[in-house]
């Protein structure tokens, strides 16, 4: 591919008017929005309103003039990019404290079925999530095995089935039909880490016939530093799972404020403690620029993207880790380098930003939304310049910073 003909797919992208919805530094190619995506101009408007005008103004009033409801209206503008109804959806907490529910409900349905099962390598903080889980439930334990060996290590003792939908590493995307049907056949409920997979892939949570799931605001989303992230419970558990963080915003009559708890009705016994209604409000705005977004277009988008970098990766010589089908990636590339630390930190001093996940891949995101064809293809000839000139090997690139 030439300039001029990522030039010319630019031309005639129907996602090009989306861009001017965001803050982008025009002096850089931003390839880490499956990190922390962009600002988008409605988002600062809408933090600056919650703040000036409903905190400043409206003060208590805000909570009967639309904070309160922020969890299930927010949930129910996330279920399209889900594949899931509205009432199977909020918005609240964190990805992590959102996954460490849902694990000890699954752990406590059912005292035959102890074990959770779950792959090796998976993000870390989901393992880490697990065995806190664990934990907290009598006789319960992780049974994390390799990748090829997950549908053989569900059995009658499984609680629930944790995956990360796409990797975080190698962007390798799971079969949710297939592996949600194979929980089924063992008698146990999937729980989905949808938090690289949400914006970036389709997604069909009902027609999957998915149980669980969490996700989180910041990456595809946009919806921020440490955004409020995405809780998912299909209708058919809302009744059968408890919450195990009973706060009071998941009772049935919060500012009834009785002693004993009762559960709301669906998924507003999900609810915990009080809404994070700046960070809501960042989330929301962004939400809304989701709105009109022609879906088909932008996976058609994503998967070209993907090829540009790819071809670039090929001429350079990169072991390309990622999937080259793209129904069995996510929106990232990640290549093997034996110095990807310092390869990154050099293309970010070049005016690419991408990642490092250790211990030698380069991670690039792809992000149709607000990256055209001709900075990708631009973002590939910076890598060939940097791979051939070698400025990687610049002592002060390989300094490890605290975030990678």
């Amino acid at each position: 591919m030439t300039r001029d003909d990522a030039r010319a797919l630019d031309a005639v992208d129907p996602l090009a008017p989306f861009r001017a919805r965001f803050a982008l530094p025009a002096d850089l190619i931003y390839l880490d929005g499956n990190s922390l995506g962009p600002l988008p101009h409605a988002a600062r408007a809408a933090v600056a309103d919650a703040t000036a005008r409903q905190w400043g103004d409206r003060l208590i009033r805000g909570w009967n003039e639309g904070w309160m409801d922020a969890p299930t209206r927010i949930g129910a503008k996330l279920a399209p990019l889900l594949g899931a109804t509205a009432p199977e959806v909020i918005a609240g907490g964190s990805t992590s404290a959102n996954l460490f529910r849902l694990l000890v409900a699954a752990l406590r349905h059912d005292p035959a079925r102890r074990v959770i099962v779950s792959e090796t390598g998976n993000f870390p903080t989901d393992l880490h999530i697990a065995a806190g889980a664990a934990g907290c439930v009598p006789g319960a334990s992780v049974r994390a095995v390799p990748r090829d060996r997950v549908m053989a290590a569900l059995g009658p003792d499984t609680a629930v089935l944790l995956l990360t939908h796409v990797h975080y590493r190698t962007a390798e995307r799971w079969d949710m039909v297939a592996l949600t049907a194979a929980a089924h056949a063992a008698g146990a409920p999937v729980l989905w880490d949808l938090s690289h997979s949400t914006g970036a892939v389709p997604l069909d949570l009902t027609a999957a016939g998915a149980d669980l799931a969490v996700g989180c605001g910041y990456k595809y989303l946009n919806g921020g530093p440490g955004a409020p992230a995405i809780l998912y419970v299909a209708a058919r558990w809302q009744e059968r799972l408890s919450n195990p963080l009973s706060g009071w915003m998941g009772h049935a009559e919060p500012f009834g404020f009785a002693d004993d708890y009762a559960p709301a009705p669906g998924m507003r016994r999900w609810l915990t403690g009080t809404p994070s209604v700046l960070g809501l409000a960042a989330l929301e705005a962004a939400l809304d620029a989701w709105a009109d977004v022609p879906l088909a277009a932008l996976w058609a988008k994503g998967a070209a993207l993907f090829d540009i970098l790819a071809a670039a990766g090929d001429r350079a010589g990169l072991e390309c880790v990622t999937p080259r089908d793209p129904a069995r990636r996510g929106s990232h590339i990640s290549f093997r380098h034996p110095h990807a630390l310092a390869l990154s930190q050099a293309l970010i001093a070049a005016g690419v930003i991408g990642d490092f996940r250790g211990p030698d891949l380069l991670r690039l995101g792809l992000t149709p939304l607000y990256l055209t064809h001709e900075q990708v293809w631009r973002a590939g000839e910076i890598l060939l310049e940097v791979l051939a000139g070698e400025p990687w090997r610049d002592p002060r690139f390989t300094a490890r910073p605290a975030v990678t």
